[in-house]
């Protein structure tokens, strides 16, 4: 009788301060995550989890989990790796990870564990096409030279074979802090090819056979100067590839040529949108994030102009605004029911609500 009543009351002493009853890998006694009212400000990545649950993650607050009527954040004194979350992503059997500024972090539902990568010894080494495989973008801390890949066992820092532009570059830029090979973006195909968006070296294509390049000066070098990079990459439902600006769209040949040593993706391109007219009087617009939306429109995401609606034909803008001023746009995304989010830099998270992008207000949400 006693044993039964002292666990009744371990039991209520652990479910009742408003936490949830995760066990952090620091201590069992602790409990990891702290109920909240309110999303960070700056938070940058919306994802949807197969059980339905959002994850929002913030450039310094860490990951927030919502499950329609409980906000839980997540930070490093729980296991978190840094409190930067820069891309959510989860597996066949629903753990999520998160890549951080201080490396990648699987959790379980109970515990964050990290993931050390493998460093490859060269561009021959642990490249493989697996489709339970999650890629991951590097961290921008400087010698990353490839994508990360995790096989469920593992994690492997990969490396490119050296860009036939990488000696120029570093030429004309001895003292960047960042590797020109960085990876700003991960994405696989419809066939399972994955492709890599790069800092200042193009797209790379890898097949699960061979790594070969696209590289056009406008799509990484905007018209007014600075170095964009390749941010975004989207197949449209015509099986025809978006890269990060309006200019052109590519059809792509599943073949790679070799000329002159190089490996380069095989392409013919065709006119991209007309009717764009951003406010900086831009003849195009380079857009941080794209999804297609069900009926295989294109939402595509600016940074500070909001977000341009291409439905093969027309093109409608939506401004995305914090009260008076125009709202910094890091991410959008596209749910399970299809509905389109955004994640912004300073002003929190804006769901689109059939005419426009508002601010997703918790209390609201948890009363639908």
């Amino acid at each position: 009788m006693k044993l039964t009543i002292l666990i009744l009351l371990l039991t209520l002493l652990t479910s009742c301060n408003g936490q949830n009853t995760y066990t952090s890998t620091k201590t069992t006694a602790t409990q990891l995550g702290d109920t909240v009212t309110a999303l960070s400000k700056d938070c940058w990545i919306v994802f949807q989890a197969a059980n339905g649950d959002y994850w929002f993650g913030s450039n310094t607050n860490g990951a927030y989990k919502f499950d329609g009527e409980v906000l839980v954040q997540f930070s490093e004194k729980d296991g978190l790796p840094n409190n930067s979350v820069r891309g959510i992503q989860e597996d066949k059997d629903g753990n999520i990870y998160f890549t951080t500024m201080g490396g990648i972090s699987k959790f379980d539902g109970k515990r964050f564990t990290a993931l050390p990568p493998i460093k490859s010894n060269g561009p021959d080494e642990n490249w493989k096409l697996q489709p339970d495989d999650l890629w991951f973008n590097t961290l921008g801390k400087g010698g990353e030279n490839g994508p990360l890949r995790y096989d469920g066992k593992h994690l492997y820092q990969l490396e490119f074979p050296k860009h036939y532009l990488a000696d120029d570059y570093y030429k004309q830029f001895p003292n960047n802090s960042w590797s020109p090979y960085d990876v700003y973006y991960s994405y696989k195909d419809s066939k399972g090819t994955m492709w890599f968006g790069t800092s200042n070296l193009g797209v790379c294509r890898y097949d699960g056979k061979s790594i070969s390049w696209l590289y056009e000066d406008h799509l990484t070098n905007t018209p007014q100067g600075g170095s964009f990079g390749i941010r975004s990459i989207l197949e449209d439902k015509e099986g025809k590839f978006w890269f990060c600006n309006t200019n052109y769209r590519y059809n792509i040949d599943s073949e790679t040529s070799i000329e002159d040593g190089k490996s380069l993706i095989t392409y013919t391109k065709e006119k991209g949108i007309e009717g764009i007219k951003p406010a900086d009087g831009s003849a195009s617009i380079y857009y941080m994030s794209v999804v297609e939306d069900d009926n295989g429109d294109l939402w595509m995401a600016t940074y500070s102009q909001g977000v341009w609606r291409y439905d093969g034909k027309n093109v409608t803008h939506y401004s995305v605004k914090d009260g008076s001023t125009n709202a910094t746009v890091f991410s959008i995304y596209k749910d399970q029911k299809g509905e389109l989010w955004l994640g912004t830099h300073e002003a929190g998270v804006y769901k689109f609500n059939g005419k426009q992008f508002e601010k997703f207000e918790l209390s609201a949400a948890s009363k639908t």
